[in-house]
């Protein structure tokens, strides 16, 4: 009796490992879709999401070009004279740029070694391989995003303790963010890098 209750509990924990992240996605994905749908007064389920997909590549589309960029530059100009907004815009602007921006900032995924022995390492992005300030020579900023949160921490930390890895930055964010359980197979090897020092 004993040995069918433990399997019953087994089997139900592995059915809720599969069903659970297919349920919450598929919730959270029927709540935005509502929510869109709310939002324009479609009376066809799914079209607030299309129309608000096509909308933004719109946007998207018709900001590459020269009289579109100079259009955003102005509202940018306008959003920068108050102080508060300007606060707001410059960081939202800055964080979706470093993800999916031109130029991404979280391309450079690094191991930081804690320690003298580097017993103690924490896994990260370098996001500035220089400094202006003599006081910071010798020293990069490395990023470090906390699990389940979309906050993080700024370590500036000596050169010598930071080895570049060869990861996948997708990859490596998925896997820090989801506290160690996500799969990272890009991080194969630490390669030799010009800007750190490889122990």
């Amino acid at each position: 009796m004993q040995r069918f209750m433990n399997r019953l509990a087994k089997s139900f924990g592995q059915g809720l490992l599969v069903l659970a992240p297919v349920a919450i996605t598929s919730y959270v994905v029927f709540v935005v879709v509502r929510k869109l749908d709310g939002w324009f007064h479609f009376p066809i389920p799914g079209l607030g999401l299309v129309a608000t997909v096509g909308i933004i590549t719109t946007i998207g589309y018709l900001t590459s070009n020269v009289l579109g960029r100079r259009t955003l530059d102005v509202v940018e100009a306008m959003l920068s004279r108050v102080p508060i907004v300007r606060l707001l815009y410059g960081s939202l602007r800055d964080l979706f740029n470093a993800f999916v921006g031109d130029q991404k900032s979280f391309n450079k995924p690094v191991v930081v070694d804690l320690t003298d022995d580097g017993a103690l390492k924490v896994l990260g992005f370098v996001t500035c391989e220089q400094f202006d300030d003599p006081q910071l020579d010798g020293h990069v900023a490395v990023y470090l995003p906390q699990a389940y949160n979309f906050a993080g921490n700024l370590l500036v930390v000596p050169r010598e303790r930071v080895r570049r890895l060869d990861a996948e930055g997708a990859q490596f964010m998925a896997f820090i963010m989801s506290g160690g359980v996500a799969e990272m197979n890009a991080a194969r090897t630490v390669f030799q890098d010009p800007m750190f020092t490889v122990r």
